[in-house]
């Protein structure tokens, strides 16, 4: 009798150790896990960082259309009131 309650109780006692390793590397393997999702992010976030950096320097150069139209004065452009068309008589984009 005392022998089969030695058995049971090793058994039972190798079974839980079984259980807690199990849940030990399957805790590892979740922290790693998560720690390499944070750092992906957290370098997803720099790279954002840095690309918000050069579209607000983009724009800032970019300006205002007043600034583009000061930008186009010395080009001597002149302000067009009417547009004409040519008509074409021949559909093909080259005549004879």
């Amino acid at each position: 009798m005392r022998y089969v309650k030695s058995k049971l109780l090793i058994t039972l006692m190798v079974f839980c150790m079984l259980s807690l390793f199990g849940l030990y590397i399957f805790q590892v393997n979740s922290e790693i896990s998560d720690r390499y999702l944070i750092e992906e992010y957290t370098k997803k976030i720099s790279d954002f960082s840095k690309e918000n950096k050069v579209l607000e320097i983009n724009s800032a150069r970019a300006g205002s259309l007043d600034k583009l139209a000061l930008m186009v004065q010395p080009l001597n452009f002149e302000k067009i009131d009417k547009i004409s068309y040519i008509k074409v008589l021949s559909t093909h984009a080259t005549a004879k």
